[in-house]
């Protein structure tokens, strides 16, 4: 399997930069845009086939070169939810003026474009009515949500008007190796590893009952990876996680586990803004049926490489 040239955007974040790491055995080339708002260029992959820019999406002088000659188009920049409610214009400006940019340059110049995978989320589902929920449920309750939303109706438009080669991808609470706990907006995993390898408590927002779908990176690499050379995922929607809710206290005692820690404090805070769905749990039954994708790692066994990633990573 050879994938050509892939262009990956938000490719010095968390999920991108472990893309970009998978994708290297694949690829002749790939193209990193990323303008390190939120991402760190010390994660990108040191290879003499990767070609960095520094640069926004919202920035299109230099797009017609590197869309002329792509294979495959994984778009994960964007603005995330906490930053989104701090800056609601630069949110619609990021995640949907800039995911029509890529969109527009893809139809223009990607002649050779065999799929744009746009990176979605289930924050599309605010409180959803029905676990685990299908992909459609939809409850818009923040600017990030409805930005995300309304950039997957943009990929729909180009794929029925214009045959771009769509699909989305809905992620939930991914968690795993590369997610630096040194980033202010990273997950509650990386945080809870960070406090205990710093001797502090652990923070919980609420009373820790709210349950997310948790998703370990390998799994959602996968995902991105088989949506994009399976043929029959084009012009689809799809959720990716386990299928299985985790309250967040509930995650807090595994990593206390782990790490042999029972004397660990929880400290409770009061719920951020943020903070306003109860549930979290996705349906996979779809991507599994069309595609064969499915999680091969539990929850607690990720949590345990991603110790290791940690306490062996000079972060």
């Amino acid at each position: 399997m050879n994938m050509g040239h892939v262009l990956v955007t938000g490719g010095a974040g968390f999920i991108g930069s472990q893309l970009v790491n998978e994708l290297i055995p694949v690829t002749d080339k790939i193209t990193i845009i990323d303008d390190l708002s939120t991402g760190n260029e010390k994660v990108i992959p040191e290879s003499a086939n990767i070609t960095f820019y520094k640069k926004s999406i919202l920035n299109t002088d230099f797009f017609q070169s590197v869309f002329k000659d792509v294979d495959y188009i994984f778009h994960l920049a964007a603005r995330n939810l906490a930053l989104s409610v701090g800056n609601v214009k630069k949110d619609l400006e990021i995640n949907i003026l800039g995911t029509l940019n890529m969109l527009e340059y893809a139809r223009k110049y990607g002649g050779n474009l065999k799929r744009f995978v746009y990176a979605s989320t289930s924050s599309i589902y605010g409180n959803a009515t029905s676990f685990p929920t299908m992909e459609s449920e939809k409850d818009l309750t923040s600017p990030y949500s409805t930005s995300k939303y309304s950039a997957e109706q943009y990929c729909m438009l180009y794929k029925s008007m214009y045959d771009v080669p769509t699909v989305i991808l809905r992620l939930s609470n991914v968690f795993g190796r590369g997610q630096l706990p040194t980033n202010p907006y990273c997950g509650v995993v990386a945080k809870f590893y960070e406090a205990i390898n710093t001797n502090q408590p652990l923070i919980i927002y609420g009373d820790g009952s709210q349950t997310r779908d948790f998703t370990y990176i390998d799994d959602v690499l996968q995902a991105f990876i088989l949506s994009a050379l399976n043929p029959r995922a084009i012009g689809d929607v799809f959720n990716v996680g386990t299928g299985k809710e985790t309250s967040v206290l509930q995650l807090a005692k595994m990593v206390v586990d782990i790490y042999q820690v029972p004397d660990c404090a929880y400290v409770y805070k009061e719920k951020r803004v943020i903070d306003t769905v109860g549930r979290r749990c996705l349906s996979i039954k779809h991507i599994s049926d069309l595609i064969d994708w499915q999680p091969k790692h539990d929850l607690y066994t990720g949590l345990e490489r991603t110790a290791a990633w940690y306490n062996t990573t000079a972060i």
